[in-house]
């Protein structure tokens, strides 16, 4: 069960923007074919372990990348890591989509691609083997990525839960 979490400041990180899909989006009406973009974004300040996704819609690209990044600005979590990798291994579910990622030893890098891999590089996650299961899409696999990461635990919280000191962990 995920620990509940307080609203992150935006303002109060350096955040990176990464634009993960542009999708161009055609609704035919009486007088034609109206055109639109939908860009979903993903921020991040690798050296605070802070992430967020978004997306937004607009008559063209560099607004909805705009209001994609607003958006991800509003639903920033805090990543529980080890010094460069994640503490355990989790399986992260949305829709069809699963989302695997692994520890991996000093100098692995990121081993992931598409959505994941701009996921975990603005979390700040150097060294992790990560697996996409199911749904290719864009947005269940973020969401799969995002919902893996929240149930991440330092040690610290697991040895509290179990009324233990770390150490006899």
């Amino acid at each position: 069960m995920p620990t509940i979490i307080k609203k992150l400041d935006a303002n109060s990180y350096q955040l990176k923007d990464q634009v993960v899909a542009i999708n161009r989006v055609t609704k035919v009406v009486k007088g034609g074919k109206n055109l639109s973009f939908a860009a979903l974004v993903v921020v991040g300040d690798p050296s605070a372990a802070v992430v967020g996704y978004g997306s937004g819609k607009a008559k063209e690209v560099p607004q909805a990348i705009r209001k994609g990044i607003e958006s991800a600005k509003k639903n920033l979590i805090r990543v529980n890591l080890t010094q460069t990798s994640i503490p355990h291994m989790v399986l992260g579910r949305f829709g069809s989509g699963k989302v695997l990622l692994k520890p991996a030893p000093e100098g692995t890098g990121v081993i992931a691609g598409g959505a994941v891999r701009a996921v975990m590089t603005s979390a700040g996650v150097q060294n992790v083997l990560t697996k996409s299961i199911g749904t290719t899409n864009p947005h269940n696999v973020i969401k799969a990525t995002f919902d893996a990461l929240k149930h991440l635990r330092n040690r610290r919280d697991v040895a509290a839960m179990r009324g233990k000191t770390e150490e006899e962990l």
